[in-house]
Protein backbone atom coordinates (compact mmCIF):
# COMPACT_ATOMS: atom_id res chain seq x y z
CA UNK A 1 0.00 0.00 0.00
CA UNK A 2 4.70 2.75 -2.00
CA UNK A 3 1.08 2.92 -1.31
CA UNK A 4 3.13 0.72 -1.37
CA UNK A 5 3.46 0.21 1.54
CA UNK A 6 4.74 -2.89 0.10
CA UNK A 7 8.19 -3.29 -1.80
CA UNK A 8 6.90 -2.10 -4.98
CA UNK A 9 5.30 0.56 -3.63
CA UNK A 10 8.00 1.64 -1.34
CA UNK A 11 10.64 1.94 -3.78
CA UNK A 12 11.56 5.26 -1.82
CA UNK A 13 15.03 4.18 -1.47
CA UNK A 14 17.34 1.46 -1.98
CA UNK A 15 17.57 -0.76 0.93
CA UNK A 16 21.21 -0.58 2.88
CA UNK A 17 21.93 -4.06 3.92
CA UNK A 18 24.41 -4.73 6.66
CA UNK A 19 24.85 -8.44 6.31
CA UNK A 20 27.10 -8.53 9.95
CA UNK A 21 26.84 -11.97 10.50
CA UNK A 22 30.74 -12.68 10.25
CA UNK A 23 32.38 -9.63 9.84
CA UNK A 24 31.64 -7.38 13.82
CA UNK A 25 31.16 -10.84 15.46
CA UNK A 26 27.97 -9.87 17.30
CA UNK A 27 25.61 -11.75 15.35
CA UNK A 28 25.61 -15.21 15.61
CA UNK A 29 26.66 -17.49 13.13
CA UNK A 30 23.77 -18.57 11.21
CA UNK A 31 23.89 -22.52 10.93
CA UNK A 32 21.85 -21.97 7.52
CA UNK A 33 20.89 -19.06 5.29
CA UNK A 34 17.04 -18.54 5.75
CA UNK A 35 15.39 -21.88 3.58
CA UNK A 36 13.30 -19.06 1.72
CA UNK A 37 10.13 -21.12 -0.07
CA UNK A 38 9.45 -22.29 -3.13
CA UNK A 39 6.36 -20.94 -4.89
CA UNK A 40 3.80 -23.16 -5.55
CA UNK A 41 2.48 -23.13 -9.16
CA UNK A 42 -0.57 -22.98 -10.07
CA UNK A 43 -2.06 -25.80 -11.99
CA UNK A 44 -4.20 -23.84 -14.07
CA UNK A 45 -5.13 -23.20 -17.67
CA UNK A 46 -3.01 -19.67 -18.99
CA UNK A 47 -5.75 -18.02 -19.60
CA UNK A 48 -7.88 -18.28 -15.89
CA UNK A 49 -8.91 -15.13 -13.96
CA UNK A 50 -9.52 -15.54 -10.41
CA UNK A 51 -12.66 -14.51 -9.09
CA UNK A 52 -14.79 -13.73 -5.05
CA UNK A 53 -18.17 -14.94 -5.41
CA UNK A 54 -19.94 -12.88 -2.34
CA UNK A 55 -23.29 -14.71 -1.25
CA UNK A 56 -24.94 -14.59 1.89
CA UNK A 57 -23.84 -16.72 4.96
CA UNK A 58 -26.30 -19.77 4.95
CA UNK A 59 -25.20 -23.16 3.87
CA UNK A 60 -28.01 -23.95 1.76
CA UNK A 61 -27.08 -21.25 -0.46
CA UNK A 62 -23.49 -21.18 -0.48
CA UNK A 63 -24.14 -25.08 -1.88
CA UNK A 64 -26.38 -23.98 -4.48
CA UNK A 65 -23.75 -21.17 -5.53
CA UNK A 66 -21.27 -23.60 -5.47
CA UNK A 67 -22.95 -25.86 -7.88
CA UNK A 68 -23.74 -22.65 -10.26
CA UNK A 69 -20.10 -22.01 -10.13
CA UNK A 70 -19.20 -25.10 -12.11
CA UNK A 71 -22.16 -24.99 -13.94
CA UNK A 72 -20.49 -21.88 -15.14
CA UNK A 73 -16.98 -23.09 -15.84
CA UNK A 74 -15.55 -22.23 -12.32
CA UNK A 75 -13.32 -23.88 -9.77
CA UNK A 76 -13.92 -23.22 -6.47
CA UNK A 77 -10.53 -23.02 -4.84
CA UNK A 78 -12.11 -22.44 -1.30
CA UNK A 79 -15.09 -21.19 0.60
CA UNK A 80 -15.11 -19.24 3.95
CA UNK A 81 -18.50 -20.39 4.55
CA UNK A 82 -18.72 -18.35 7.99
CA UNK A 83 -17.95 -14.77 5.59
CA UNK A 84 -19.78 -16.07 2.37
CA UNK A 85 -16.98 -15.61 0.44
CA UNK A 86 -16.24 -18.15 -2.30
CA UNK A 87 -12.68 -17.65 -3.80
CA UNK A 88 -13.07 -19.23 -7.48
CA UNK A 89 -10.77 -20.12 -10.93
CA UNK A 90 -12.03 -19.85 -14.57
CA UNK A 91 -11.61 -19.76 -17.61
CA UNK A 92 -14.91 -18.05 -19.05
CA UNK A 93 -15.11 -14.64 -19.78
CA UNK A 94 -18.83 -14.80 -18.80
CA UNK A 95 -18.22 -16.07 -15.58
CA UNK A 96 -18.58 -12.88 -13.17
CA UNK A 97 -21.93 -11.87 -16.01
CA UNK A 98 -23.37 -15.51 -15.31
CA UNK A 99 -22.57 -15.83 -11.40
CA UNK A 100 -23.97 -12.11 -10.55
CA UNK A 101 -27.39 -13.65 -12.33
CA UNK A 102 -27.56 -16.28 -9.79
CA UNK A 103 -29.71 -16.76 -6.51
CA UNK A 104 -27.71 -15.96 -3.26
CA UNK A 105 -24.82 -14.10 -5.08
CA UNK A 106 -24.56 -10.23 -3.52
CA UNK A 107 -21.90 -9.60 -5.85
CA UNK A 108 -19.31 -11.10 -7.59
CA UNK A 109 -15.57 -10.12 -9.50
CA UNK A 110 -12.20 -10.92 -10.94
CA UNK A 111 -9.69 -10.15 -8.69
CA UNK A 112 -7.27 -9.30 -11.30
CA UNK A 113 -7.26 -7.99 -14.64
CA UNK A 114 -4.52 -10.38 -16.13
CA UNK A 115 -4.99 -14.03 -16.58
CA UNK A 116 -3.04 -16.55 -13.70
CA UNK A 117 0.12 -17.50 -14.82
CA UNK A 118 2.80 -20.19 -13.60
CA UNK A 119 4.46 -19.49 -10.62
CA UNK A 120 7.80 -18.14 -11.20
CA UNK A 121 10.28 -15.58 -8.62
CA UNK A 122 10.73 -11.96 -8.26
CA UNK A 123 14.24 -9.57 -8.18
CA UNK A 124 14.76 -7.11 -6.58
CA UNK A 125 17.92 -6.15 -8.23
CA UNK A 126 21.29 -5.61 -5.99
CA UNK A 127 21.27 -4.04 -2.84
CA UNK A 128 23.35 -1.69 -1.86
CA UNK A 129 25.43 -3.22 1.46
CA UNK A 130 26.97 -1.08 4.54
CA UNK A 131 30.70 -1.43 4.97
CA UNK A 132 32.59 -2.77 7.75
CA UNK A 133 33.53 0.51 8.66
CA UNK A 134 29.93 2.32 8.73
CA UNK A 135 29.17 -0.30 10.50
CA UNK A 136 31.52 -0.69 13.03
CA UNK A 137 31.18 3.03 13.37
CA UNK A 138 27.16 2.55 14.20
CA UNK A 139 28.12 -0.43 17.05
CA UNK A 140 30.89 1.89 18.35
CA UNK A 141 28.02 4.79 18.82
CA UNK A 142 25.83 2.11 19.95
CA UNK A 143 28.41 0.90 22.85
CA UNK A 144 28.76 4.50 24.18
CA UNK A 145 24.66 5.86 24.09
CA UNK A 146 22.54 6.54 26.76
CA UNK A 147 19.60 5.96 25.04
CA UNK A 148 17.42 5.19 28.33
CA UNK A 149 17.72 1.60 27.98
CA UNK A 150 19.89 -0.92 30.66
CA UNK A 151 21.49 -2.39 27.67
CA UNK A 152 21.32 -0.59 23.90
CA UNK A 153 21.16 -3.40 21.03
CA UNK A 154 24.16 -3.06 18.77
CA UNK A 155 22.85 -1.67 15.88
CA UNK A 156 20.30 0.40 18.20
CA UNK A 157 22.73 3.89 18.19
CA UNK A 158 20.97 4.27 14.32
CA UNK A 159 17.07 3.80 15.65
CA UNK A 160 15.96 7.37 15.81
CA UNK A 161 12.61 5.87 15.52
CA UNK A 162 12.65 3.93 18.57
CA UNK A 163 13.90 7.43 20.20
CA UNK A 164 10.63 9.20 18.69
CA UNK A 165 8.24 7.54 20.35
CA UNK A 166 9.94 6.51 23.81
CA UNK A 167 10.04 2.79 22.63
CA UNK A 168 13.85 2.58 24.12
CA UNK A 169 12.51 3.77 27.55
CA UNK A 170 8.99 2.00 27.42
CA UNK A 171 11.01 -1.65 27.13
CA UNK A 172 12.53 -1.07 30.88
CA UNK A 173 8.87 -0.58 31.81
CA UNK A 174 6.64 -3.51 29.89
CA UNK A 175 8.36 -4.76 26.82
CA UNK A 176 5.03 -6.30 25.88
CA UNK A 177 3.41 -9.70 26.87
CA UNK A 178 4.26 -13.07 25.16
CA UNK A 179 0.15 -13.27 24.70
CA UNK A 180 -0.36 -10.83 22.48
CA UNK A 181 0.91 -11.95 18.75
CA UNK A 182 1.19 -9.06 16.05
CA UNK A 183 1.21 -11.02 12.27
CA UNK A 184 2.56 -9.27 9.25
CA UNK A 185 0.08 -9.67 6.59
CA UNK A 186 3.15 -9.50 4.18
CA UNK A 187 5.57 -10.82 1.55
CA UNK A 188 6.60 -13.53 4.00
CA UNK A 189 8.89 -13.09 7.39
CA UNK A 190 12.42 -15.03 7.34
CA UNK A 191 12.04 -16.57 11.03
CA UNK A 192 15.20 -17.97 11.37
CA UNK A 193 16.70 -14.49 11.61
CA UNK A 194 18.25 -14.20 14.95
CA UNK A 195 16.69 -10.90 16.10
CA UNK A 196 13.30 -12.38 15.50
CA UNK A 197 13.12 -16.34 16.26
CA UNK A 198 12.90 -15.41 19.78
CA UNK A 199 9.47 -14.32 19.24
CA UNK A 200 8.41 -15.77 16.50
CA UNK A 201 4.82 -17.82 16.64
CA UNK A 202 4.60 -20.41 13.83
CA UNK A 203 1.43 -21.87 14.87
CA UNK A 204 0.36 -18.22 13.80
CA UNK A 205 2.06 -17.85 10.61
CA UNK A 206 1.03 -19.49 6.95
CA UNK A 207 1.04 -18.68 3.26
CA UNK A 208 -2.04 -17.36 1.78
CA UNK A 209 -0.81 -16.86 -1.84
CA UNK A 210 -3.92 -18.06 -3.74
CA UNK A 211 -6.96 -17.95 -1.33
CA UNK A 212 -6.32 -20.51 1.06
CA UNK A 213 -3.74 -21.08 4.09
CA UNK A 214 -0.70 -23.12 3.93
CA UNK A 215 1.13 -23.80 7.06
CA UNK A 216 3.51 -26.23 6.32
CA UNK A 217 6.89 -25.69 7.57
CA UNK A 218 8.24 -22.42 6.42
CA UNK A 219 5.52 -21.43 4.00
CA UNK A 220 5.66 -18.00 6.02
CA UNK A 221 8.97 -16.99 4.63
CA UNK A 222 10.03 -14.99 1.54
CA UNK A 223 10.58 -16.27 -1.47
CA UNK A 224 13.68 -14.73 -2.08
CA UNK A 225 16.11 -12.26 0.07
CA UNK A 226 14.68 -9.77 -2.43
CA UNK A 227 10.99 -10.11 -1.00
CA UNK A 228 12.58 -8.30 2.18
CA UNK A 229 9.60 -5.93 3.03
CA UNK A 230 7.83 -8.05 5.69
CA UNK A 231 10.98 -9.58 7.32
CA UNK A 232 11.64 -5.56 7.52
CA UNK A 233 8.15 -4.81 9.25
CA UNK A 234 8.42 -7.76 11.86
CA UNK A 235 11.64 -6.32 13.55
CA UNK A 236 9.95 -3.03 13.49
CA UNK A 237 7.17 -4.36 15.83
CA UNK A 238 9.04 -7.22 17.72
CA UNK A 239 13.04 -7.56 17.06
CA UNK A 240 13.83 -9.15 20.20
CA UNK A 241 16.55 -6.83 22.85
CA UNK A 242 18.67 -10.07 22.80
CA UNK A 243 22.23 -7.94 22.59
CA UNK A 244 21.59 -9.01 18.55
CA UNK A 245 21.19 -6.26 15.89
CA UNK A 246 18.33 -3.98 16.66
CA UNK A 247 15.50 -3.76 18.63
CA UNK A 248 11.52 -3.56 18.06
CA UNK A 249 8.73 -1.23 19.38
CA UNK A 250 7.07 -4.02 21.33
CA UNK A 251 10.55 -6.71 21.93
CA UNK A 252 8.46 -8.53 24.13
CA UNK A 253 5.31 -9.60 22.46
CA UNK A 254 4.74 -12.26 19.68
CA UNK A 255 4.93 -11.78 15.94
CA UNK A 256 3.89 -14.09 13.09
CA UNK A 257 3.77 -13.84 9.08
CA UNK A 258 1.22 -14.62 6.61
CA UNK A 259 2.80 -14.41 3.47
CA UNK A 260 -0.29 -13.14 0.54
CA UNK A 261 2.49 -11.44 -2.30
CA UNK A 262 2.30 -13.06 -5.26
CA UNK A 263 5.35 -15.12 -6.63
CA UNK A 264 5.30 -13.98 -9.96
CA UNK A 265 4.31 -10.65 -9.79
CA UNK A 266 4.79 -9.48 -5.89
CA UNK A 267 1.07 -8.46 -6.21
CA UNK A 268 -1.67 -8.87 -3.01
CA UNK A 269 -4.44 -10.15 -4.38
CA UNK A 270 -7.63 -10.17 -2.72
CA UNK A 271 -8.12 -13.40 -2.21
CA UNK A 272 -4.90 -13.60 -0.95
CA UNK A 273 -5.74 -11.24 1.87
CA UNK A 274 -9.04 -12.54 2.39
CA UNK A 275 -7.25 -15.43 3.48
CA UNK A 276 -4.91 -13.64 5.57
CA UNK A 277 -7.59 -12.18 7.69
CA UNK A 278 -9.64 -15.03 8.55
CA UNK A 279 -6.33 -17.23 8.96
CA UNK A 280 -5.53 -14.74 12.01
CA UNK A 281 -8.84 -14.52 13.22
CA UNK A 282 -9.21 -18.29 13.83
CA UNK A 283 -5.83 -18.39 14.96
CA UNK A 284 -5.86 -15.67 17.84
CA UNK A 285 -4.05 -13.33 16.92
CA UNK A 286 -4.67 -9.86 18.40
CA UNK A 287 -3.71 -7.29 15.89
CA UNK A 288 -2.52 -7.79 12.28
CA UNK A 289 0.38 -5.19 9.98
CA UNK A 290 -1.08 -4.09 6.71
CA UNK A 291 1.85 -2.50 4.95
CA UNK A 292 0.07 -2.82 1.34
CA UNK A 293 -2.65 -1.88 -1.15
CA UNK A 294 -4.89 -4.86 -2.25
CA UNK A 295 -4.04 -4.72 -5.96
CA UNK A 296 -4.36 -4.75 -8.66
CA UNK A 297 -6.79 -1.23 -8.16
CA UNK A 298 -4.79 1.10 -5.93
CA UNK A 299 -8.72 2.58 -5.08
CA UNK A 300 -11.99 0.57 -6.08
CA UNK A 301 -14.50 2.13 -7.14
CA UNK A 302 -18.22 0.27 -6.08
CA UNK A 303 -20.06 0.96 -9.24
CA UNK A 304 -17.43 -0.94 -11.07
CA UNK A 305 -19.15 -4.41 -10.55
CA UNK A 306 -15.42 -6.34 -9.80
CA UNK A 307 -13.90 -3.54 -7.99
CA UNK A 308 -17.28 -3.96 -5.84
CA UNK A 309 -16.42 -7.60 -5.14
CA UNK A 310 -12.97 -7.09 -3.95
CA UNK A 311 -14.20 -4.64 -1.77
CA UNK A 312 -17.29 -6.77 -0.21
CA UNK A 313 -15.27 -9.92 0.08
CA UNK A 314 -12.00 -7.78 1.71
CA UNK A 315 -14.45 -5.93 4.43
CA UNK A 316 -15.96 -9.08 5.17
CA UNK A 317 -12.97 -10.77 5.80
CA UNK A 318 -11.12 -7.93 7.93
CA UNK A 319 -15.19 -7.43 9.84
CA UNK A 320 -15.03 -10.96 10.69
CA UNK A 321 -11.42 -10.71 12.59
CA UNK A 322 -12.35 -7.60 14.20
CA UNK A 323 -15.18 -9.53 15.32
CA UNK A 324 -13.15 -11.59 17.14
CA UNK A 325 -10.97 -9.53 18.81
CA UNK A 326 -8.25 -8.43 16.21
CA UNK A 327 -7.03 -4.70 15.45
CA UNK A 328 -6.29 -3.95 11.93
CA UNK A 329 -3.39 -1.48 11.21
CA UNK A 330 -2.80 0.06 8.08
CA UNK A 331 -0.77 2.02 6.21
CA UNK A 332 -2.16 5.35 4.69
CA UNK A 333 0.28 5.21 1.23
CA UNK A 334 2.99 7.00 0.00
CA UNK A 335 1.40 8.92 -2.97
CA UNK A 336 0.96 12.38 -0.93
CA UNK A 337 -2.91 11.77 -2.14
CA UNK A 338 -5.18 13.47 0.31
CA UNK A 339 -7.56 10.87 0.96
CA UNK A 340 -10.38 13.31 2.42
CA UNK A 341 -10.38 15.63 -1.27
CA UNK A 342 -12.69 15.50 -3.51
CA UNK A 343 -10.88 13.93 -6.32
CA UNK A 344 -7.83 12.03 -6.69
CA UNK A 345 -5.94 11.40 -9.96
CA UNK A 346 -4.97 7.97 -9.88
CA UNK A 347 -2.71 7.08 -12.92
CA UNK A 348 -1.66 3.42 -11.48
CA UNK A 349 -4.67 1.15 -11.90
CA UNK A 350 -4.94 -1.72 -12.67
CA UNK A 351 -1.26 -2.28 -11.82
CA UNK A 352 -0.94 -6.40 -13.83
CA UNK A 353 -2.05 -4.77 -16.79
CA UNK A 354 -2.03 -1.48 -18.53
CA UNK A 355 -2.67 1.48 -15.90
CA UNK A 356 -5.78 3.61 -17.47
CA UNK A 357 -5.57 7.07 -15.97
CA UNK A 358 -8.81 7.96 -13.97
CA UNK A 359 -10.19 10.56 -11.48
CA UNK A 360 -11.49 9.06 -8.58
CA UNK A 361 -13.52 10.51 -5.39
CA UNK A 362 -11.95 8.51 -2.55
CA UNK A 363 -15.09 8.78 -0.55
CA UNK A 364 -16.70 6.16 -2.77
CA UNK A 365 -13.34 4.38 -4.33
CA UNK A 366 -11.96 3.12 -1.90
CA UNK A 367 -8.19 1.88 -0.78
CA UNK A 368 -8.15 -0.96 1.21
CA UNK A 369 -7.60 -2.33 3.40
CA UNK A 370 -7.06 1.30 4.63
CA UNK A 371 -10.42 2.90 4.54
CA UNK A 372 -12.53 -0.09 5.48
CA UNK A 373 -14.30 0.60 8.86
CA UNK A 374 -12.47 -0.55 11.97
CA UNK A 375 -9.21 -0.44 9.94
CA UNK A 376 -6.43 2.10 12.26
CA UNK A 377 -5.05 4.30 9.18
CA UNK A 378 -0.89 5.74 9.95
CA UNK A 379 0.41 8.21 8.03
CA UNK A 380 4.47 8.42 8.35
CA UNK A 381 6.67 11.03 10.19
CA UNK A 382 10.02 11.72 10.23
CA UNK A 383 12.71 12.53 12.75
CA UNK A 384 11.59 15.93 12.90
CA UNK A 385 8.02 14.50 13.48
CA UNK A 386 7.00 16.44 10.05
CA UNK A 387 4.70 14.30 7.87
CA UNK A 388 7.11 12.73 5.50
CA UNK A 389 7.03 13.96 2.15
CA UNK A 390 5.80 11.26 0.65
CA UNK A 391 3.38 10.58 2.99
CA UNK A 392 -0.50 10.29 2.31
CA UNK A 393 -2.66 11.70 4.22
CA UNK A 394 -6.58 12.83 5.08
CA UNK A 395 -8.70 14.75 8.01
CA UNK A 396 -11.05 12.26 9.51
CA UNK A 397 -9.36 9.36 7.65
CA UNK A 398 -5.67 9.04 9.12
CA UNK A 399 -6.21 8.15 13.13
CA UNK A 400 -2.77 8.66 14.04
CA UNK A 401 0.94 9.39 12.42
CA UNK A 402 3.84 7.04 13.24
CA UNK A 403 8.22 7.23 12.35
CA UNK A 404 7.98 6.20 8.70
CA UNK A 405 11.23 8.03 7.73
CA UNK A 406 12.38 10.93 5.72
CA UNK A 407 15.48 10.42 4.00
CA UNK A 408 15.08 13.44 2.08
CA UNK A 409 14.10 16.11 4.22
CA UNK A 410 14.23 15.02 7.65
CA UNK A 411 17.72 13.61 8.74
CA UNK A 412 18.85 12.82 12.10
CA UNK A 413 21.61 13.27 13.83
CA UNK A 414 23.01 9.55 14.24
CA UNK A 415 25.99 7.70 12.89
CA UNK A 416 24.95 6.81 9.47
CA UNK A 417 22.81 10.05 8.99
CA UNK A 418 20.17 8.21 7.64
CA UNK A 419 16.03 9.54 7.98
CA UNK A 420 14.68 5.93 6.79
CA UNK A 421 14.01 3.26 9.47
CA UNK A 422 16.87 0.69 10.45
CA UNK A 423 15.14 -2.84 10.78
CA UNK A 424 15.90 -6.62 9.94
CA UNK A 425 16.27 -7.98 6.46
CA UNK A 426 16.39 -12.01 5.44
CA UNK A 427 19.05 -13.86 5.83
CA UNK A 428 20.51 -11.92 9.03
CA UNK A 429 20.39 -8.81 7.35
CA UNK A 430 19.79 -5.43 8.48
CA UNK A 431 18.83 -2.53 6.42
CA UNK A 432 17.27 0.87 5.74
CA UNK A 433 13.54 1.21 4.37
CA UNK A 434 11.18 4.14 4.28
CA UNK A 435 6.98 4.30 3.72
CA UNK A 436 4.17 4.26 5.62
CA UNK A 437 4.79 0.46 5.40
CA UNK A 438 7.15 1.69 8.02
CA UNK A 439 4.78 4.17 10.08
CA UNK A 440 2.42 1.10 10.46
CA UNK A 441 4.33 -1.31 12.59
CA UNK A 442 5.38 1.31 15.02
CA UNK A 443 1.90 2.34 15.55
CA UNK A 444 1.12 -2.04 15.48
CA UNK A 445 3.97 -2.07 18.11
CA UNK A 446 2.90 0.53 20.57
CA UNK A 447 -0.67 -1.59 20.00
CA UNK A 448 0.79 -4.60 21.05
CA UNK A 449 1.91 -2.24 24.19
CA UNK A 450 -1.37 -1.75 24.88
CA UNK A 451 -2.95 -4.54 24.33
CA UNK A 452 -0.05 -6.49 26.85
CA UNK A 453 -1.22 -3.74 29.23
CA UNK A 454 -5.23 -3.84 28.65
CA UNK A 455 -6.07 -7.66 27.38
CA UNK A 456 -9.14 -7.23 27.66
CA UNK A 457 -9.75 -4.14 25.44
CA UNK A 458 -11.29 -4.51 22.20
CA UNK A 459 -10.06 -3.60 18.82
CA UNK A 460 -12.06 -0.30 19.44
CA UNK A 461 -11.00 0.10 22.79
CA UNK A 462 -7.54 -0.44 21.46
CA UNK A 463 -7.95 2.20 19.06
CA UNK A 464 -8.99 4.57 21.45
CA UNK A 465 -6.18 4.15 23.80
CA UNK A 466 -3.94 4.94 20.76
CA UNK A 467 -5.21 7.53 20.07
CA UNK A 468 -5.50 8.88 23.55
CA UNK A 469 -1.89 8.27 24.30
CA UNK A 470 -0.92 10.13 20.91
CA UNK A 471 0.84 12.87 20.69
CA UNK A 472 -0.11 15.83 18.11
CA UNK A 473 1.74 18.63 16.90
CA UNK A 474 -1.14 20.39 15.51
CA UNK A 475 -0.78 21.68 11.30
CA UNK A 476 2.44 23.42 10.38
CA UNK A 477 2.25 26.71 9.78
CA UNK A 478 3.75 25.65 6.57
CA UNK A 479 4.59 22.42 4.12
CA UNK A 480 6.90 23.63 1.54
CA UNK A 481 9.33 21.08 2.19
CA UNK A 482 11.59 21.81 -1.17
CA UNK A 483 11.45 25.59 -0.44
CA UNK A 484 10.09 26.50 -4.53
CA UNK A 485 7.13 28.50 -2.64
CA UNK A 486 4.66 25.87 -3.25
CA UNK A 487 2.49 24.27 -0.59
CA UNK A 488 3.26 20.48 -0.72
CA UNK A 489 -0.09 19.55 1.17
CA UNK A 490 -2.39 21.22 2.79
CA UNK A 491 -3.48 20.10 6.77
CA UNK A 492 -6.84 20.79 7.73
CA UNK A 493 -7.94 20.38 11.35
CA UNK A 494 -6.93 21.52 14.78
CA UNK A 495 -4.69 20.42 17.41
CA UNK A 496 -6.25 17.68 18.85
CA UNK A 497 -7.09 16.08 15.09
CA UNK A 498 -5.94 17.08 11.59
CA UNK A 499 -5.30 15.33 8.29
CA UNK A 500 -1.31 15.39 8.34
CA UNK A 501 -1.10 13.14 11.95
CA UNK A 502 -4.57 12.12 12.82
CA UNK A 503 -5.03 12.46 16.79
CA UNK A 504 -0.81 12.72 16.51
CA UNK A 505 1.86 10.61 16.88
CA UNK A 506 1.89 7.56 18.44
CA UNK A 507 3.77 7.55 22.28
CA UNK A 508 5.35 4.38 23.29
CA UNK A 509 6.37 5.15 26.79
CA UNK A 510 2.46 6.54 27.75
CA UNK A 511 1.07 3.71 26.47
CA UNK A 512 3.31 1.14 29.18
CA UNK A 513 3.32 4.14 32.00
Amino acid sequence: MTHLRSRRRLGLAVPLVLSLTATLGFLPTASSAAPLTEPAVQATDASSLAYVVNTRTDHRTIESVKKAIRAAGGTVVTAYERIGVIVVHSANPEFARTIRAVRGVQSAGATRTAPLKAAGTTDEGPVQPLTKQQAAKIVGAAKGATTGTATPEPLEADQWDLRAIGADKAAQINPGSRKVTVAVIDTGVDDTHPDLAPNFSASQSANCVGGKADTSEGAWRPYTSGDYHGTHVAGEIAAARNGVGVAGVAPGVKVAGIKVSDPDSGLFYPENVVCAFVFAADHGVEITNNSYYVDPWLYNCKDDPDQKAIVDAVNRAQLYAQRKGTLHVASAGNSNHDLASDAIEDASSPNDTTPVPRTIDPSVCLDIPTQLPGVLTVSATGVQKAKSYYSSYGHRVVDVAAPGGDGRYQVPDTPSKNGRILSTLPDGGYGFLQGTSMASPHAAGVAALLKSRYPKATPAQLTALLKVQADNPGCPDSYDQNGDGTQDAVCEGGKRLNGFYGAGIVDALDAVD
